[in-house]
């Protein structure tokens, strides 16, 4: 399953004429894009999809989904799918 998860903007940059950013989720810090969403700036919370930053959303709406989640026992498995995106792929046998 892939979950839309939220997330605390902590850094925005200009990559080759697209905008990223560093986005932490509960500790788990993932580039992502930022171009969906202009306006949104370090400090703010987004919900993240794919690597992509489609809705910013409020500091209280990111904690009662993260909250829910949590109590679906969906957070972590989301949290585990943002830390594997990051495993160098298996090499081809």
């Amino acid at each position: 399953m892939c979950l839309a998860v939220p997330g605390l903007v902590e850094s925005i940059r200009d990559d080759n004429g697209t905008r990223m950013g560093k986005v932490n989720f509960g500790g788990v810090v993932k580039d992502v894009c930022l171009a969906y969403l202009p306006e949104i700036a370090v400090g703010d919370y987004t919900i993240v999809h794919v690597g992509f930053a489609i809705s910013k959303i409020d500091e209280a709406s990111a904690r009662e989904t993260l909250r829910t989640f949590a109590e679906l026992g969906l957070l972590e498995e989301g949290l585990a799918e943002l830390r594997e995106s990051d495993l160098p792929a298996e090499p081809e046998a």
